[in-house]
């Protein structure tokens, strides 16, 4: 271990409180594992609680030592610092990875409990739109399902086709128990019905947002989600069949996207009108770097192709961070700054978050640990502080920077994909970091959300609840809403705890007299 730190678990002491003991000549750092069934990470300070010293006799040799409640660690790991009025004067500003066996056993059954639990979830939330999201004559899904899984609607949005193509595909590459045939199938006959009718105007690639059961436009939107869409089904069809076609497919459509957003966005039928001010919503860069992982994804030629077009997502989305860092706006000008009214107030809490995981999955992948730092503070913790409903949880669709009433009549509901974005985000934030804090507001999210929106009778979730938490539409799918978020952050979640649970080294019982003495308050040794 690193610096001659030697970690230590004792108990007792004043009230019998447990204390975990990092001895060193200048506390200069633990390595994974370190000390028996302990686990730490790079150490920068050192320093006592105020009022405790060693017990005599009870650590030989000990040099300078920390002596740390466990269940301070939380706050210490990234704060730091002499907080008397908190932590009793300790100065600290190591990590917070050091966890007693009998705390990481709890932790392990915890994690595992929670992988069951999600992985449960998504069996079932897939059945529902196995079982009644198919159309066996042409081909695609559909997505306006009632409660029951009863289609009310068989307008096809292209988005959410792609979607569930995509979902499908995923699901078939990651997880062993969904490499069945008939999902396989499924998703290449929603593959073949985009390539038919998704495109308005073939060669050109615009693509309709509503089409009709058959494949016929009804509607188009001037923005590029649909097409992001149709690339990320594209891109994993060909992952999972090695046809090249459906690759050729995504990288055509993914270079049109690329050319509306930086070059000439005339293509999407947008008229420029003279008063609409000029403005950068984040939706808009968030899509593209999801767009960049999902094209580079082990393939390290398109990954390089898309590096700068990666980094200049990820300083797109951070300049949505303003007012001092204090408030993650959803609209910016387009050199980065403040828009007025009610445009340059709003916030949407859920995919600030969502943006949150995108961007921290860009920073570990690029190694950079000061964005990731960044990302944590501002686009996980900031929103979520602002955007948690203290009275009756649960994330706020809307809200006002300045704490004005929003505009938007459903401002105030609570929807089910913010719910999504939250656990995948405060997951993903605490397998890089080790930061307890980020998993308790994991549980605290998924407990929220799988109390309020499962549906225990007939599977999948309700997407819309009113501010106290009460189903306001029981449809399972709709315009918005389809074989998507839910399920997505259901697979992440599973994934992200088994790896979890994975790192947890093995708990073994500490041998007879291996740990010292209890340190004991001051004077009254």
């Amino acid at each position: 271990m690193s610096g001659g730190l030697r970690v230590w678990q004792a108990s007792g002491g004043a009230g019998g409180r447990e204390v975990v003991v990092l001895e060193g000549p200048r506390f200069g750092g633990v390595s994974p594992g370190a000390g028996p069934g302990l686990e730490g990470s790079p150490a920068h300070g050192w320093g006592n609680p105020k009022g405790w010293v060693p017990r005599p006799g009870g650590l030989r040799e000990m040099g300078q030592a920390a002596l740390v409640r466990t269940r301070a660690w939380g706050d210490l790991r990234y704060r730091g610092g002499w907080d008397p009025e908190r932590r009793g004067g300790l100065w600290v500003s190591c990590a917070s990875k050091f966890r007693v066996p009998q705390d990481m056993e709890k932790e392990r059954e915890t994690l595992q409990a929670w992988k069951e639990r999600v992985g449960q979830e998504l069996d079932r939330v897939m059945a529902f739109w196995m079982d009644h999201s198919h159309d066996q004559e042409h081909g695609g899904f559909f997505t306006c399902l009632g409660r029951d899984g009863k289609v009310y609607d068989d307008l096809k949005y292209v988005w959410l086709q792609g979607r569930q193509v995509w979902m499908y595909c995923h699901l078939y590459r990651k997880f062993e128990r969904f490499r069945r045939p008939e999902l396989l199938d499924s998703a290449k006959a929603g593959g073949e019905f985009l390539l038919r009718s998704a495109r308005v105007a073939p060669p050109g690639k615009k693509c309709a947002f509503v089409l009709t059961r058959d494949g016929r436009p009804v509607k188009v939107q001037r923005t590029i989600f649909s097409e992001c869409f149709y690339t990320m089904a594209m891109n994993e069809l060909w992952r999972v069949t090695g046809e090249a076609h459906y690759q050729i497919e995504a990288v055509e459509m993914m270079d049109q996207i690329v050319h509306w957003v930086r070059e000439d966005p005339s293509g999407l039928g947008r008229p420029q009108l003279p008063g609409a001010p000029a403005s950068d919503p984040m939706a808009v860069p968030m899509m593209l770097l999801n767009l960049v992982e999902q094209l580079g994804e082990s393939d390290e030629e398109l990954a390089g192709n898309y590096a700068e077009l990666g980094d200049w997502c990820a300083q797109r989305i951070l300049q949505h961070v303003q007012r001092d860092g204090q408030a993650v706006l959803e609209n910016v000008s387009e050199d980065g700054e403040e828009l007025p009214g009610c445009l340059g107030r709003h916030q949407n809490p859920g995919h600030a978050l969502e943006a949150g995981w995108f961007l921290l999955r860009h920073a570990i992948r690029k190694g950079d640990p000061e964005l990731r730092a960044h990302v944590v503070d501002k686009f996980l913790l900031l929103p979520f502080r602002s955007g948690w409903d203290p009275d009756h949880g649960g994330l706020f669709y809307f809200q006002d920077a300045d704490g004005l009433c929003p505009t938007q009549l459903e401002w105030a509901m609570k929807l089910w994909w913010p719910h999504c974005e939250a656990m995948i985000a405060f997951l993903m934030g605490y397998s890089d970091s080790g930061d307890p804090a980020l998993l308790q507001l994991f549980y605290q999210v998924a407990e929220y959300t799988f109390r309020q929106f499962r549906d225990p009778e007939y599977g999948e979730w309700f997407g819309y609840l009113n501010r106290e938490g009460r189903v306001v539409l029981t449809i399972k799918g709709g315009p918005f809403k389809g074989c998507f978020h839910v399920p997505r952050c259901l697979a992440m979640c599973e994934e992200m705890l088994g790896a979890l649970l994975s790192r947890l080294p093995p708990v073994r019982a500490p041998r007879a007299g291996s740990l010292p003495a209890a340190p004991a308050p001051r004077g009254t040794e």
